[in-house]
């Protein structure tokens, strides 16, 4: 499935690496980053588990959204997201 990954750090100065770190390898590493806070995840886990990783790795006044995708998507990205999307 395809799952989406999306957050608001609040806490400027403040060292994500672990979160990056935990994106990128514990989440999945089939993924790819179209926009600036958001990533798409080809992955086996679900919202829940996803969500509960990343909780640990951002503070209490971040905002985090995980969403699964299903169909009817839509947006103006590059052609090489759109296909990796399908």
């Amino acid at each position: 499935m395809i799952v989406l990954v999306s957050y608001d750090l609040k806490a400027p100065g403040k060292n994500y690496a672990k979160l990056y770190e935990s994106l990128k390898n514990r989440i999945s590493t089939d993924y790819i980053k179209p926009l600036e806070s958001v990533w798409l995840f080809k992955t086996t886990k679900s919202t829940s588990e996803i969500s509960a990783i990343l909780r640990s790795e951002i503070d209490q006044n971040d905002s985090l959204l995980v969403i699964q995708v299903t169909t009817n998507k839509d947006g103006w990205l590059n052609k090489e997201y759109w296909d990796w999307i399908k």
